[in-house]
């Protein structure tokens, strides 16, 4: 009986399914009964819930089933519970619990995308690249995403075991507390006082407001203008679509920011910045690295693409895929791949990634002195300059001998605020 009905309800659910497939068949393709297959489920299903060293439940079954048929497809298509549904909401609207990394799978094991700013996972020094291969002494392997990222979730305050494997690295545990995460999406500052610096760490609601908002109080502030802007997306593993556009419409007056190509043609969309650009020409550089992804990627195309920016730092993560979440009433929600990003010059992010235009790799800057240099003002009897102003010059000398701004230490950063001066001076002089 619980095989007839099982099949009942299952054929039922596919009869469409399976119209939409016999009107689809290509000539030389082996003909596939899906009621047969149906029948195979329905009979594995069936024996499972029999004979399974456990008792489970068909919730438990079936739900398994839909995950696994979909997470087959690539890595970012997957079934959500209803819980897996809630905390992803949550992580859009910028407030959730965890440990603040961004992740997927790969090759059975779990990989950071990127640690989010400020989280515990950051503040634990995991990076983007890093695999986690066991929870709480449990191997990952035979997991799924939705079943790793549940057994990292807990109550605020409460511990949880990784055990990393980085690139060159022995495997090492490491004990992260659980917080709720609060993220602040957008994070600026002024570098050597006059380049603006804006850190996005998530495409999170409200981002490009906030960055507009942003720009406008930093400027009011000031006498004279920002010499450019750095715009950091570094370790941010993307967020909203239309976050991503809204972005890049904030420094470019019109054009193609990005398109999406789904299987069919007919589908295709192609998203456009409506500007103004607010820098009103100002040079930009954006710093991308490996964790860098999806949205990030978006914005930097556009930017790079359109001429607009200097992309430096590290290629890419390469999430070009679009996903979208369907939901299926009080059984959560189904997140499925169904199109492809090209950014304005058509060219797929899918894979390959963001190429930056200066390859700058992390790195530390240990200063030189020759103890043995001379020069002009060291003899006892040149002659004077007139034009210095001698308060100005002691003012400068203790700035140089002062030291060095901690920020400074951030090679790749370093590199983008010194790249955006010369700019300035480039495109001053013309």
């Amino acid at each position: 009986m619980l095989k007839k009905a099982l099949l009942v309800t299952v054929l039922t659910f596919f009869t469409i399914l399976n119209s939409f497939a016999a009107e689809n068949k290509k000539d030389n393709e082996e003909e596939i009964n899906s009621y047969e297959l149906l029948n195979l489920f329905a009979e594995v299903m069936e024996r499972a819930k029999a004979t399974y060293v456990e008792e489970i439940s068909d919730k438990k079954l079936i739900e398994s089933a839909i995950n696994g048929m979909l997470v087959s497809l690539d890595p970012h298509s997957s079934y959500l519970d209803k819980k897996d549904f809630k905390y992803m909401t949550e992580q859009t609207s910028g407030k959730f619990g965890g440990l603040g990394i961004e992740i997927t799978m790969e090759q059975g094991l779990v990989k950071i995308i990127s640690p989010i700013d400020d989280t515990p996972a950051f503040r634990a020094g995991l990076k983007a690249g890093d695999y986690i291969t066991n929870i709480d002494g449990e191997t990952i392997i035979g997991m799924t995403l939705n079943e790793a990222v549940d057994k990292m979730r807990g109550k605020p305050g409460t511990k949880v075991k990784l055990t990393i494997r980085r690139v060159n690295e022995k495997p090492f545990d490491v004990t992260i507390k659980r917080e709720e995460i609060k993220t602040k999406s957008v994070k600026v500052d002024v570098k050597d006082e006059d380049v603006l610096y804006v850190r996005i760490s998530s495409f999170s609601e409200d981002v490009d407001a906030d960055i507009k908002k942003a720009f406008d109080d930093e400027t009011k502030k000031r006498k004279k203008p920002f010499k450019g802007l750095v715009l950091d997306v570094r370790n941010n593993p993307g967020g909203l679509l239309d976050q991503a556009v809204g972005v890049s419409g904030l420094f470019l007056n019109q054009g193609e920011v990005v398109s999406t190509r789904a299987r069919d043609e007919e589908n295709t969309l192609k998203y456009s910045a409506k500007g103004p650009d607010i820098t009103n020409g100002l040079p930009i550089v954006v710093l991308i690295n490996n964790g860098s992804a999806s949205a990030s990627e978006i914005v930097a195309g556009a930017l790079q693409d359109h001429k607009r920016a200097v992309i430096i730092g590290e290629k890419s993560f390469g999430k070009g895929s679009v996903q979208t979440v369907l939901p299926l009433g009080n059984y959560g929600a189904m997140r499925l791949t169904t199109a492809r990003y090209y950014t304005p010059s058509g060219k797929s992010i899918q894979a390959t990634g963001i190429e930056p235009d200066i390859i700058v790799h992390p790195a530390k800057i240990e200063e030189f002195t020759d103890e043995y240099g001379f020069s002009e003002a060291e003899y006892t009897n040149a002659l004077k300059n007139e034009t210095v102003d001698k308060t100005k010059k002691d003012k400068k000398n203790a700035k140089d001998n002062s030291k060095e701004s901690e920020w400074r230490k951030d090679y790749q950063l370093a590199r983008a605020v010194d790249l955006v001066k010369a700019l300035n001076v480039y495109t001053s002089s013309k």
